[in-house]
C-alpha cells in the first residue's frame, strides 16, 4: 500500500490496480490539487508516499509499463529548480523515505536514505564528533537526495569540496525499478568506471537515489569567520588582496566575496565584503587569522566572529536564498554562474551594472576559491527575465555558464534556465534514452529538456 494524499484527504492506492481507475482518481482530485496551483510547478496529479525501497522500485515499475510521468521531491526546497511540465501523471515524495541505514564511526563512513532531511543527518552525527562534509541551503528542509541529485554546495566549498568530491556509494532505482549499485561503503573503493558522477547532480532524470554512502570528516576544535570590508568599493584591490590569500600557505575553509546589499543584509556593512572561514584547532585558526591581519589593506575594516557567533551567521546566510518552499511572487530569480575564480569579482561587478540597467536588486556572493556565483535578481518579471539574459551572455563571454537554479514555472517557460545546448549534449541524450527509454523520470527537467 501507499498512501496518497490530497489536501486532507487520504486514501489507499494498491499500485497494481488498472490504469482506467488510477485515471478516474485523477480526474475526481483535479480540481483540488494543491500542487497544479504551485507557483514553482514540478507537482503532480497524486502524491505518493512511499516508506521502502521495494515501493519505491514497484511505483516505478509500474509508472515505467504504463508511460506514466513521474516527478520527484523530497520536501521541495528545490521546486524551482528546471523543469517545463507543471504537473506530471505522478508525483513521488520521498519525505517519509527516511532514516540512517549504516555508521561506521572508525571508518568516517555513513550510510543513509535519500529523503533524510540534511540537518536531521547532522545532528545524529553529532555525539560522534563527525559530519558530513557539504553546507547546502536550508540544512533543515534539503533532503541528502535532492542535495545530490542538484550537487548543491554553499561557500565551504573551497574547504570541503562537491558532493561529488564526498559520495563513495549509491543506490538508484532505474525508471524500470531495476536496483543498481556504484561506487562501496569505503573510501578506498576498487578501481572502475565512477559511476556515481553519472548521477550526481542529473537532476533526478536517470533514477530515483534510494541510498547516499558518505564520508565524513570531524567536527573542528574551533571555527571563525572574518570580515574584511572595503569602504571605497575598489574591486581592483580587493582582487589583489584576494590573489594575496590564494596565493599564502593559508587553508580557508570559503573565502567568498559579498555584495554591498548581501553583506548590508548579513553583517549591516553596506561594503563589498570578504568572508573568509577557518575551521580547525584553536591555534591554527588563530595563526591563520593573524597571517590575514598581517596583509590586510590600509583604511579596510575588520571584524571576527567565532564559534557560536559564526554558526549563527552560517544559519542566518543559509536561510538567505529564495527556495522552492516560498511562495514568492514570479519575479525572483536565482541563478548559479561558473567562471575562473577570480572573473568571479568581474561578472559581480557587470552583474551590478545590469542591475541598474534593468532596474532590478541583485545579491550576490562569489566563491574567489572555486570560481562560483549564486546570485538573487528581484524586480519586475520582464526586468527579471533581461537580467538574466544579459547576465548570462556576461558569463559566456568569460568563458563560463550561467544556469538559473531557482524561478517560478511562469518564467520558466520563457527563459532557458540552463543555457544553450553544448556539442556534447548528445551524450545526455544518449544516457538518458539507454536508461529512460520511456521518458517517464523528471521529464523536462535536466539541461536541453532532458
Amino acid at each position: 500500500m501507499f498512501v496518497i494524499t490530497k489536501q486532507m484527504e487520504v486514501k489507499e492506492l494498491i499500485i497494481d490496480e488498472g490504469l482506467s481507475e488510477i485515471k478516474a482518481y485523477f480526474k475526481d482530485l483535479q480540481q483540488i490539487d494543491e500542487d497544479q496551483k504551485h507557483p514553482h510547478g514540478n507537482s503532480g496529479r497524486i502524491r505518493i508516499y512511499p516508506k521502502t525501497e521495494q515501493e519505491i522500485s514497484s511505483i516505478l515499475s509500474y509508472a515505467n509499463s504504463k508511460g506514466l510521468s513521474l516527478f520527484i521531491m523530497g520536501n521541495g526546497s528545490k521546486r524551482g529548480y528546471g523543469g517545463l511540465i507543471e504537473k506530471a501523471d505522478i508525483l513521488l515524495s520521498l519525505a517519509q523515505y527516511t532514516g540512517i541505514v549504516e555508521h561506521n564511526p572508525g571508518d568516517m563512513t555513513l550510510t543513509v536514505k535519500s529523503g533524510t532531511p540534511f540537518q536531521e543527518i547532522q545532528n545524529y552525527l553529532a555525539p560522534y564528533n563527525q559530519k558530513i562534509p557539504l553546507d547546502p541551503f536550508y540544512p533543515k528542509h534539503a533532503t541528502i537526495g535532492g542535495i545530490i541529485s542538484a550537487n548543491d554546495s554553499g561557500p565551504k566549498r573551497v574547504g570541503y569540496g562537491s558532493a561529488r568530491d564526498n559520495v563513495i556509494g549509491l543506490r538508484m532505482i532505474y525508471p524500470d525499478g531495476t536496483l543498481i549499485t556504484s561506487g562501496g561503503k569505503v573510501v578506498k573503493n576498487v578501481a572502475g568506471y565512477d559511476m556515481n558522477k553519472l548521477f550526481i547532480g542529473a537532476m533526478g532524470t536517470l533514477g530515483v537515489v534510494s541510498e547516499v554512502t558518505m564520508k565524513l570528516r570531524p567536527i573542528p576544535k574551533y571555527e571563525s569567520i572574518l570580515f574584511v570590508s572595503f569602504p571605497e568599493n575598489n574591486l581592483e584591490e580587493i582582487q589583489a588582496f584576494a590573489v594575496k590569500v590564494l596565493d599564502s600557505m593559508i587553508e580557508p575553509i570559503s573565502l567568498e566575496i559579498l555584495t554591498p546589499s548581501l553583506a548590508g543584509k548579513l553583517t549591516n556593512i553596506n561594503q563589498y565584503t570578504l568572508l573568509i572561514s577557518f575551521e580547525d584547532v584553536k591555534s591554527s585558526v588563530h595563526y591563520q587569522e593573524n597571517v590575514i591581519r598581517s596583509f590586510t589593506p590600509e583604511k579596510t575594516t575588520l571584524t571576527s566572529l567565532s564559534q557560536k557567533e559564526a554558526k549563527s551567521f552560517w544559519d542566518k546566510f543559509y536561510h538567505h536564498q529564495p527556495n522552492g518552499l516560498t511562495n514568492l511572487p514570479p519575479t525572483v530569480a536565482v541563478l548559479k554562474i561558473g567562471v575562473t575564480n577570480i572573473d568571479v569579482i568581474k561578472i559581480i561587478k557587470e552583474a551590478e551594472l545590469i542591475g541598474d540597467t534593468c532596474h532590478v536588486s541583485i545579491e550576490a556572493h562569489g566563491g574567489l576559491g572555486t570560481g562560483l556565483t549564486q546570485m538573487t535578481i528581484r524586480g519586475a518579471s520582464d526586468d527579471v527575465v533581461s537580467a538574466i539574459k544579459l547576465i548570462r551572455n556576461q558569463a559566456v563571454d568569460l568563458g563560463g555558464y550561467a544556469i538559473v537554479k531557482h524561478l517560478p514555472f511562469s518564467l520558466r517557460k520563457i527563459v532557458n534556465v540552463w543555457g544553450d545546448q553544448t556539442a556534447s549534449h548528445f551524450l545526455f541524450e544518449g544516457i538518458k534514452q539507454k536508461i529512460d527509454h520511456n521518458q517517464i523520470l523528471n521529464p523536462s527537467r535536466f539541461v536541453g529538456g532532458i
